[in-house]
C-alpha cells in the first residue's frame, strides 16, 4: 500500500513506515490475516498522547478558563465523533486496511473504526519522531475545533448580554489585540460594562477570546 498521500496530509514523513503500516490495520483485516499485529496497541498509547497534548494546549490557550469548563472543552475534542472528523479530514478512512465483511459493510466511514485510527496514527508519529512531533500533529489537527467548540458549546456573550440587561445597565463592549505570526495568531479579549473592564480572555480566534473574557465577565457580574 503507497502510503506517501497520506504521510503527506499528516505533515510527517516516516524514518520508519512499518509504524503507519501497523496504525492503519484494523484487527478485522488481522483476523483474515494471521500473524500480524492490529493498530489497537497504538490506539491505545495514541488515547494517551492525545489527552495529553489536548490538556496541555487547552490550559495554555484559555488560562481564563477554570477546570471544569476545560475538562468540558477536552471532552468536545476528544470524543469518536470528533476524532473520526478530523481522520475525514486527513483522509485517514481509505488506507485503513479492513476485514471483507467490515469493508462491505462501511468500515472505513464508521466513527469508532475512524477515531481509533487516528489515534493509532498519532502514536505511530510518537514512536517515529517522538513527543514534540506528535503534539504538533495534534496541535494542527485537533486544536483548532477547541476554537470552534468554545463558540458551539458556551454561548457566554448572549448571557453576559442578557445579564447586562437586566442589570439594566450598558451594553458590554469588546476591545481585541492580537499577537504572534498569521499561521498561529493569538487574539486577548477585554470585555467592559461601561468604564469598568470585567473580563479578559485569550484563544485561537476572535469569537473563542471573546467568548472566554464574556465568561469571565459573567462571573464577575454574578
Amino acid at each position: 500500500m503507497d502510503l506517501t498521500d497520506l504521510a503527506e496530509s499528516i505533515g510527517h514523513r516516516f524514518s520508519d513506515i512499518s509504524h503507519l503500516e501497523r496504525a492503519l490495520r484494523h484487527r478485522s483485516w488481522c483476523a483474515e490475516n494471521g500473524g500480524v499485529e492490529s493498530n489497537e496497541r497504538l490506539e491505545f498509547l495514541g488515547d494517551a498522547v492525545l489527552g495529553w497534548a489536548i490538556a496541555d494546549l487547552a490550559f495554555r490557550r484559555f488560562p481564563d478558563v477554570h477546570e471544569g469548563r476545560l475538562s468540558d472543552l477536552r471532552k468536545s475534542v476528544v470524543n469518536a465523533t470528533a476524532l473520526a472528523r478530523v481522520a475525514t479530514e486527513l483522509g485517514i478512512g481509505p488506507h485503513i486496511s479492513l476485514g471483507r465483511g467490515e469493508a462491505a459493510g462501511g468500515g472505513a466511514e464508521k466513527e469508532s473504526i475512524l477515531s481509533d485510527a487516528f489515534e493509532a496514527v498519532l502514536a505511530a508519529v510518537y514512536l517515529d519522531a517522538g513527543p514534540d512531533v506528535a503534539y504538533a500533529l495534534v496541535e494542527r489537527s485537533v486544536a483548532p475545533h477547541l476554537d470552534d467548540a468554545v463558540t458551539l458549546h458556551f454561548d457566554h456573550k448572549t448571557a453576559l448580554q442578557e445579564l447586562c440587561a437586566r442589570r439594566g445597565g450598558a451594553a458590554p463592549v469588546y476591545l481585541l489585540t492580537s499577537t504572534g505570526p498569521d499561521h498561529a495568531k493569538v487574539f486577548a479579549a477585554e470585555v467592559s460594562v461601561g468604564d469598568r473592564v470585567i473580563g479578559t480572555g485569550t484563544g485561537g480566534s476572535k469569537k473563542a477570546a471573546e467568548q472566554v473574557a464574556a465568561a469571565a465577565g459573567c462571573d464577575a457580574l454574578s
